[in-house]
């Protein structure tokens, strides 16, 4: 089997041409010509999508007819301009305005296919959908699909910083080249654009949360405009972070009090200001009183003071504020997981109607394993935007295979139990469990400028995922991963059995190399690269991994029952007795709720500390597992990218053994046990690791002022 070289840079969009001669020979012949409605930008991008998508699979030049012909052809159209014996066959009441219904009719024996819908670029989706079809070498006879986004905002946040590097990122720099913009236009942001589109995300905030006051001057959003211009064909808008002391910093004012009349008329002017070069500007998107981040609270206000305040500026132009509920405050003595549920539940209701609250998926920090935020199940009166982490801060960065969709839908599919059982927070995020008027999920980019986008082959299936997963939160991984082998690599049944099967199980694996049994935040600190669970001399208790395993010599673990932090009190009862008993307390997040003695028996019967080493070994073993795994797939993928994969998982299996032999080596110092037969011999000593510096991590956060 031979293979055109592939260096990633096309994602899921590349268009070689169809290798399954019989399929080939069947689209050719039902896709003779194409008819489009006329129309603007959006229409072109569309055409030229169809240009270069329809014209490399089928490997011919395609036709575009001024008019619906004989048959055997592609219609894309408005419903409104359909012909009117097309009509007949298609129903669009159900449709939103981004929807899209991808149907086979046949009009006096002859065949159409139609990508139908309300707007322009309900037709892109449907023209991206359709071009996966054809990937994935799947029937159009017969066809009949109707798609709608269950959320409104399906974001990427870029951590990125206006000198390109990228906090948290490990995929090259920041794609953004500010320095060139407005007037030079890279390739690569057309081809963000059309990648975004082609798995539904329609908003980009471009600047770290972590925020620069500078991208609010005008020398910087005449750049912004830029790229807005360049994403607007494709449904993509433009959100900006805002710096709350901006009007300090920028601004030339003394204060930046959300409740002095001059912030707020320097805030209404700014919007006024962004709105008159950037008319679809999307809205603001806030980390305040966090980590050091300026906010209200600087001034003896309160964060819906200051998310209210910024909404009521853009309000007049239909923008958004995207306010974070990272905060957690070193004068607070209660467990870091509780800190947010305190400062933002009890203003439930009180947000203007164009503000999300953007909450984490846990109520730490993206975990390789968390609980759902407490706040999914309390806040039945506010949106609450999901924030995934897309770029691996905790899971091995760009080196580990780890595919997160199976994360993301862990998370999704848990019952809040807010309104019963079945109260998902897939549920919540996309409204439907309490009727939201305005929806959003974000995730936070792993996107830079190495060649293939996210350093990781695999990395551009997360980034994927988290799209189709926006577009509709009740969707599997599992065929979410089916769909990406397919369309990035190969059909072959046997390719997709496999290594669909490594990806389901990868995430699994890092949990079990990393953090087993509800183990959290061990990781060595500032960079996250590695473990550090023996660093305890931070200034602040909640940045020291000891103050989340608490291991000493009567055991191991968080107490956050009743008799420990009480954090189970901010679930629905049902969660919290579930949790709360040992009984039922699912082994997965045992030390997360509890602090146990080493000899604790698990349901295997084995002790605890047994089981933790157990664990971190099978981690290990996952990882040699992929790897026999991909050095069988050699024949199903180009050398190029299974020697890149290779070469990562090798990495990965190295730094597995690390994980396992570090912090068995620190927890035996205080369980005094012997290591489980079961588990490989450390190869070095606890001394050796503890010794390990890396200054020089990507990724590293700067040092803010």
């Amino acid at each position: 089997m031979s293979f055109a070289m592939s260096n990633g840079y096309e994602l899921w969009l590349n268009y070689d041409k169809i290798s399954d001669d019989t399929v080939l020979k069947t689209y050719r012949n039902q896709l003779q010509s194409v008819f489009m409605e006329e129309g603007g930008a959006t229409m072109e991008a569309i055409m030229m999508e169809l240009e270069m998508g329809l014209g490399g699979l089928l490997d011919r030049e395609i036709r575009f007819d001024s008019l619906p012909s004989s048959g055997n052809q592609l219609v894309v159209s408005k419903y409104g301009s359909l012909p009117k014996d097309f009509k007949e066959d298609i129903n669009i009441d159900y449709l939103n305005s981004e929807g899209y219904i991808i149907k086979h009719i046949k009009k006096s024996g002859r065949g159409y296919l139609v990508i139908t819908g309300k707007e322009d670029i309900g037709l892109l989706y449907g023209t991206f959908h359709l071009l996966r079809i054809l990937k994935m070498h799947q029937t159009l006879e017969g066809l009949n699909l109707e798609e709608s986004p269950k959320v409104d905002i399906r974001m990427l946040n870029h951590w990125d910083n206006l000198d390109r590097t990228i906090e948290r990122g490990y995929s090259g720099f920041s794609i953004w080249n500010w320095q060139t913009l407005p007037d030079y236009i890279d390739q690569r942001y057309i081809d963000y654009a059309r990648a975004n589109a082609s798995i539904g995300i329609n908003a980009t905030a471009l600047t770290n949360v972590n925020a620069n006051a500078l991208i609010l001057t005008p020398q910087y959003l005449e750049k912004v405009q830029a790229l807005a211009e360049v994403f607007r064909p494709y449904g993509l808008k433009v959100y900006l972070t805002a710096r709350f002391s901006a009007p300090m910093e920028i601004g030339g004012l003394e204060t930046a009090d959300p409740l002095d009349q001059e912030v707020i008329q320097w805030w209404k002017n700014k919007a006024a200001e962004i709105y008159k070069s950037i008319p679809d500007f999307g809205g603001f998107l806030v980390k305040a009183n966090s980590e050091g981040q300026p906010g209200p609270q600087n001034y003896g206000r309160t964060h819906l003071d200051g998310t209210n305040m910024l909404a009521d500026a853009l309000t007049p132009y239909k923008g958004n504020v995207i306010w974070r509920a990272f905060v957690y405050s070193e004068h607070d003595a209660e467990d870091r997981a509780k800190q947010a549920y305190s400062e933002f539940v009890p203003d439930d209701g009180k947000y203007r109607d164009n503000v999300l609250i953007q909450v984490k998926n846990g109520p730490i920090d993206f975990q390789p394993r968390e609980p759902f935020h407490p706040m999914f199940g309390a806040m039945p009166n506010t949106p609450l935007m999901m924030e995934f982490q897309i770029t691996k801060e905790y899971l091995g960065f760009a080196t580990h295979l780890v595919y997160l969709p199976k994360l993301f839908e862990e998370v999704l599919q848990s019952d809040t139990y807010q309104k019963g059982k079945g109260s998902t927070v897939a549920k919540m995020v996309d409204g439907s469990l309490n009727t939201k008027k305005l929806t959003g999920m974000a995730g936070v980019s792993n996107i830079g400028t190495d060649t293939n986008w996210t350093g990781h082959p695999f990395g551009q299936a997360d980034w994927y995922g988290f799209g189709r997963l926006a577009w509709d939160p009740s969707m599997n991984s599992e065929a979410i991963a089916d769909e990406w082998l397919r369309t990035t690599f190969s059909n072959d049944e046997e390719f997709i059995k496999s290594v669909k099967k490594m990806m389901l199980e990868s995430r699994e694996a890092v949990v079990n190399y990393m953090n087993p049994l509800g183990l959290h935040h061990i990781f060595d600190t500032s960079h996250h690269y590695g473990p550090g669970p023996w660093v305890g001399n931070l200034s602040r208790p909640e940045w020291n991994p000891v103050y989340y395993h608490k291991a000493d010599e009567d055991g191991i673990g968080f107490d956050r029952t009743k008799t420990g932090s009480n954090a189970l009190s901010q679930y629905a009862p049902a969660f919290e007795e579930k949790f709360g008993n040992l009984e039922t307390c699912p082994e997965e997040y045992l030390l997360w709720f509890h602090h146990l003695p080493w000899d604790y028996q698990l349901k295997s019967g084995r002790t605890l500390w047994d089981g933790l080493g157990i664990k971190y070994q099978q981690g290990v073993d996952q990882v040699k597992q992929m790897i026999n795994t991909w050095e069988n797939m050699k024949p199903y993928v180009d050398e190029y990218r299974h020697n890149q994969v290779r070469m990562l998982l090798g990495i990965q299996l190295k730094e597995a053994k690390w994980w396992r032999d570090a912090c068995m080596l620190y927890f035996q110092t205080f369980s005094k046990m012997d290591f489980p037969k079961e588990m490989e011999s450390p190869e070095n000593t606890l001394e050796y690791y503890k010794s390990l510096k890396f200054p020089y991590a990507p990724g590293i956060r700067p040092q803010w002022d």
